[in-house]
């Protein structure tokens, strides 16, 4: 049997609402939420090694050595932790090919050349723009 009265929300206690929050939030991506994956997604697509992994990567297929010598500066376990992370987020795939000595490649997925290419706008704009910019 139907009551009438006010329509009152399933939700009413505080950790339900929380809840539902967490689910707009996964479901629209938005940023500005605080339990938001896509925060958690900008920080290792914008992170320092993972800006310069992704922008590296646009130009193909690069082994484990190539990228530490192109990318100055990054020590083996940052280039690794950072390939692991861009590689569980579905951006960067990781070849191993069965030779002596171990031989790995790694290369850009479909969805990771749409990621690099949105950050190298961003690098290149900085690049075009760094005598503008306060260093401070």
């Amino acid at each position: 049997m139907k009551k009438n009265g006010p329509i009152q929300s399933a939700n009413t206690d505080p950790q339900s609402a929380s809840y539902a929050s967490i689910t707009e939030a996964l479901a629209a991506g938005n940023v500005f939420a605080d339990q938001c994956p896509s925060r958690l997604i900008l920080n290792h697509v914008t992170s320092r090694w993972g800006v310069l992994v992704l922008v590296a990567l646009l130009a193909g297929t690069h082994r484990f050595s190539e990228l530490r010598r192109k990318i100055n500066g990054v020590s083996e376990r940052m280039l690794a932790q950072t390939l692991q992370t861009l590689e569980s987020d579905g951006f960067v795939a990781r070849y191993s090919l069965p030779v002596v000595p171990p031989h790995v490649e790694y290369k850009l997925t479909p969805l990771g050349i749409e990621v690099a290419e949105q950050v190298r706008n961003l690098v290149d704009w900085i690049e075009q723009n760094v005598g503008r910019i306060n260093l401070g």
